[in-house]
């Protein structure tokens, strides 16, 4: 004979081992990637405390280490094969942070906060084109996630453009002396076009895998990725611009070519491409 509590507490145990056997499989592979992330996270948190500190150029390079963090978190997805939805939302969250708000705090306080309230504004535009582009790209990669391009400028890169900027020159100013805004009357556009260019639908390339079937079909793309790493090591900061400028520039000028040539298809029809 069971008493009512035994029989209530048999049920609980029966109850718990049926969820149990229903869970969905956890891939714990996804804790080194997410490590990773989480470091990204913290580079940005960093960044934002010695910017407010008066250290910008700390935060300008807490801002460049947070972009290695995230190169380094996508390749540990696809080596350990544990590319996740929770993976997905993790870095958009981090990358909104480290690449959205810390790099519109540093430009801020490097010169557009002589504008007033536009220049709040203007400093705006880079975290909140960035949070477009950040929900459009989790959409994108539940719809398309074989997809070896990037659809609108990386987050990252808008980040590291902008910190590279400060940090080329932020001990130049006297060059921009003959501008009305100084060094605004060339941040300003420079924020613009690249927040734009964040919420475009332009391609820009994607670090390829380090697998051998990659390394032999994109052998052009990761030689350019070696330059790129060289021209930073060598030149830092220029390196930086240097490397970003080439980069956008091969994004507009393949978008520019593929849109003259194949902005229709056979049929006449123009394609369409959901990226709601």
């Amino acid at each position: 004979m069971k008493y009512p509590i035994q029989k209530k507490y048999g049920s609980f145990k029966e109850k718990r081992e049926r969820q149990r056997r229903n869970k969905p499989p956890v891939n714990r592979r996804i804790a080194v990637p997410s490590f990773f992330t989480l470091m990204n996270l913290f580079s940005g948190f960093l960044a934002i405390i010695s910017i407010a500190n008066g250290e910008l150029e700390r935060g300008a390079w807490l801002i460049a280490v947070a972009g290695l963090f995230d190169v380094l978190d996508g390749l540990m997805a696809r080596l350990a094969d544990a590319t996740s939805d929770f993976g997905i939302e993790l870095d958009s969250l981090s990358d909104m942070v480290s690449f959205g708000v810390a790099p519109g705090f540093l430009i801020y306080t490097f010169s557009l906060h002589e504008l007033g309230t536009l220049g709040i504004l203007i400093s705006a535009i880079p975290p909140l084109c960035g949070a477009v582009r950040l929900a459009r790209f989790n959409v994108n990669a539940r719809l398309s996630p074989k997809a070896d391009y990037f659809i609108g400028l990386p987050i990252p890169a808008q980040a590291i453009i902008l910190g590279s900027f400060f940090l080329t020159f932020k001990d130049e100013l006297d060059l921009f002396q003959g501008l009305d805004q100084g060094v605004n009357s060339v941040l300003v556009p420079v924020v613009i076009l690249i927040s734009f260019l964040m919420v475009s639908t332009i391609h820009f390339d994607k670090i390829p895998r380090f697998d051998r079937r990659s390394i032999k079909e994109k052998r052009g793309r990761i030689l350019l990725l070696v330059a790129y790493l060289i021209l930073i090591i060598f030149f830092k900061e220029y390196g930086l611009i240097i490397v970003f400028i080439v980069f956008i520039t091969k994004g507009l000028v393949l978008g520019a070519i593929h849109y003259f040539s194949n902005d229709f298809d056979v049929d006449g029809e123009e394609h369409f491409q959901d990226y709601s």
